[in-house]
């Protein structure tokens, strides 16, 4: 008689701890931090981790222009590759921050070499999630290193602001960002 109440004390014990890890879940943290929040709640990419990235970015809006971007870059295979990868990814306000027309002109097909160039400077080989982050130096899939910095709970990559962390994926983690990242020698 006494196994069967632990068992349904146990059970019982379980079924809470999901329902708070799932409450946590929706608060949004990075490193201790308040950020800001998208207008998509963090759960829908978190409890579908059997989505690559290009999948996760996909299906949230504030991404609309880096998937675009993505495709005319023809880098969709890549980012829904094995990885494991971690994307820094501008939202379309970052996008929006850029001098008028540098999109349109980055989309076109001539310029697809360098489209791959800017994207392929928001990636980093490997799963570095907010608690692993460190400050530093960091090379990119396009070669060139990022510098990251944490100061006072904050993170920025190069001049870019963290905005939204750990938004998980089956291949990687993707960090959004509030500023488009230039890899060096573009401008």
């Amino acid at each position: 008689m006494n196994t069967q109440k632990y068992q349904k004390s146990l059970t019982k014990t379980v079924a809470i701890a999901i329902a708070i890890a799932g409450i946590l879940i929706n608060v949004p943290s990075f490193a201790g931090t308040h950020l800001a929040q998208s207008r998509q709640p963090a759960t829908t990419a978190r409890r579908r981790t059997n989505r690559t990235i290009v999948d996760v970015l996909s299906a949230n809006p504030e991404f609309k222009t880096l998937v675009t971007a993505v495709k005319a870059a023809e880098l969709e295979k890549t980012l829904a590759g094995k990885g494991p990868f971690t994307v820094f990814a501008p939202t379309n306000a970052a996008f929006a921050k850029l001098p008028e027309g540098t999109v349109e002109k980055l989309l076109q097909p001539e310029n697809k070499a360098t489209l791959q160039k800017v994207l392929t400077y928001h990636v980093v080989s490997g799963r570095i999630d907010s608690k692993s982050i460190k400050p530093g130096e960091v090379k990119t899939v396009e070669g060139s290193p990022v510098s990251i910095k944490v100061e006072n709970g904050k993170v920025t990559v190069d001049d870019a602001n963290v905005t939204k962390a750990d938004i998980k994926a089956s291949n990687g983690i993707i960090h959004a960002i509030d500023t488009v990242l230039i890899p060096p020698g573009l401008q």
